[in-house]
């Protein structure tokens, strides 16, 4: 069993949509693409790359699919990113398309809980999900997540698509790792934990 991980840039208050620039994805009339670009700095990509290092292979949502596959074909060089994305497999989830053109790229058929459910018993480095809002939260609602990998910016925009919705089951996360970049974001991982445990804090 391996693990599935999910890797994204979100705002201080949980908004995911279109972090790297314009045309990403201004859906629900989105106004700031590219909000995370005034704070992307050499820590940032370095993080980044350290993560991209463990993929052994990729799931994605149709959009970011299409973001990915309309970039880094043209983006070819010995950095890790680029040949992660470029060269391993992206099992790619969508209701939409009837077949994907990128030849490392394999569209998924049938229910989509069961075949991430069978990815994840393969043998292996890390199943990694980025970007593709939508496909999180089928993943939260099926609990198939095992890490949570969160870059926080320090902005707020009030509306936009957000990592958590009204379907995530009700988990505690364990932080494992943390580190600050010089613009204030705070890259973090969590792992799944268990379940939610109340308390009662107030006077004895």
């Amino acid at each position: 069993m391996r693990k599935l991980v999910v890797t994204t840039f979100i705002t201080l208050d949980g908004v995911m949509q279109a972090p790297g620039g314009a045309g990403e994805d201004p859906s629900g009339g989105f106004a700031y693409e590219g909000w995370l670009v005034p704070f992307f700095d050499d820590a940032v990509s370095a993080q980044m790359t350290e993560w991209f290092t463990g993929a052994e292979d990729f799931l994605l949502g149709r959009g970011t699919y299409e973001i990915f596959y309309a970039s880094w074909p043209k983006m070819i060089s010995d950095d890790p990113v680029s040949q992660g994305i470029n060269f391993k497999t992206k099992h790619v989830a969508s209701r939409s398309l009837d077949a994907v053109d990128w030849d490392t790229a394999r569209l998924i058929e049938g229910d989509l809980a069961d075949a991430v459910r069978a990815l994840k018993t393969q043998d292996g480095g890390e199943l990694q999900v980025h970007g593709s809002a939508g496909l999180i939260q089928t993943l939260l609602a099926e609990d198939l997540i095992d890490e949570l990998r969160l870059i926080v910016f320090p902005v707020v925009l009030g509306h936009g698509k957000r990592l958590f919705g009204a379907g995530a089951v009700p988990r505690t996360w364990r932080l494992t790792a943390q580190k600050t970049s010089g613009t204030g974001a705070l890259m973090l991982s969590y792992d799944r934990a268990g379940d939610v445990e109340t308390g009662y804090v107030g006077p004895e």
